[in-house]
């Protein structure tokens, strides 16, 4: 399926695409690998690090469609991962998360459409499902233009497909690397409340999840892993544990557009999630513009079915949480001391 094609992956330079990079450049699937980001020195020190002649750099913006459009030029299939995601940043500018997230993801399905390109994976977050804040906001919308653009390919030349996945643990701008940090100063562990829970994977997961669309998506489904979670204190405990430290832990109380719990599926959505062993895939909703569809003919499913959210998935306690967090790369190189492990992804 890969072999010979040309990969485009937005946002190339991000955790994800570093993710993806790691997973592709030691097999021989792809016969080229274009990275497509606007930040020139993170490209530089990709090339310089990776030295793969598999891969070209372009710089752009998704927001500008005639960059995009180039880099689309000859493409088999894209990852969509450029994006604004910090929550604080997208709280005080939500019309810049607005043009990145929603405009942006326009583009490149326009782009990869009048390319023939034949499928695109687009990256959203479980911040998209019943969004309180700006990022999750943009994020819904993203998912909804990828989904109406769906409905309207001609002659179904290009997929569009959709994943969402819940934190990524030690990815740019996550706690665990600020724990460790606040650890390692010996500065109280901030937390703002420890009973919130979060779903927690690896970037491995985000990549394992992208293929799993990428091999079985039909036109505008929209797929997501099954998680286990875990609180924000015992995050913080098992980190101690694993440092050996006796840092206090410090409730500072809960940031702008912060949930309690996260969800991956909203009800309505589980009322139609097919179950796929690792995974849920959400078909689109196809109906048209008859109005009858939508305020005559109810579903019954619906009241009868609970979102599927980080409270009432798998938790993993203290424990679970050390095993998990030992195996990331992160805490192997920080901690352990292991110079062999995985380059970490700022």
């Amino acid at each position: 399926m890969f072999n010979n094609k040309i990969l485009l992956i937005t946002g190339g330079t991000g955790s994800f695409g570093n993710a993806v990079l790691n997973r592709f450049l030691q097999t021989d699937h792809f016969r080229e690998i274009r990275i497509f980001s606007r930040d020139e020195k993170k490209q530089d020190d990709m090339r310089n690090r990776l030295k793969n002649e598999k891969l070209k750099f372009y710089i752009g913006d998704v927001r500008d469609y005639a960059s995009i459009e180039k880099a689309m030029r000859g493409v088999d299939y894209v990852f969509h991962a450029a994006a604004l995601k910090q929550v604080p940043s997208c709280e005080f500018f939500p019309i810049e998360a607005t043009k990145t997230n929603v405009l942006g993801t326009q583009n490149v399905i326009d782009a990869a459409v009048a390319n023939k390109v034949a499928k695109v994976i687009c990256l959203s977050t479980d911040k998209a499902a019943y969004p309180i804040n700006a990022m999750g906001i943009s994020k819904a919308l993203m998912e909804k233009v990828a989904i109406a653009a769906s409905r309207n390919v001609i002659d179904n030349n290009t997929t569009i497909c959709l994943t969402r996945y819940g934190n990524v643990m030690a990815s740019r701008g996550s706690v665990i690397p600020l724990f460790l940090r606040q650890i390692k100063e010996n500065a109280a562990i901030t937390i703002t409340d420890p009973k919130m829970t979060r779903f927690l994977m690896s970037l491995d997961d985000a990549v394992e999840l992208v293929l799993f669309a990428f091999e079985h998506g039909k036109q505008g489904d929209l797929f997501v892993n099954k998680a286990p979670a875990g609180t924000i204190n015992d995050l913080a405990m098992a980190l101690k544990k694993i440092c050996n430290a006796d840092t206090e832990i410090k409730v500072i109380g809960t940031r702008h557009g912060e949930k309690l719990y996260e969800t991956l599926c909203t009800r309505e959505e589980m009322a139609k999630a097919e179950d796929m062993g690792e995974f849920y895939r959400i078909p689109a909703d196809n109906r048209n513009l008859n109005y009858n569809q939508y305020f005559s003919e109810g579903e019954v499913d619906v009241s009868s079915v609970q979102d599927y959210h980080s409270h009432n998935t798998t938790q993993l306690g203290v424990e679970g949480m050390i095993n998990l967090l030992s195996k990331l790369p992160l805490i192997k190189k920080e901690v352990f001391g292991d110079t062999s492990a995985a380059h970490h992804i700022e």
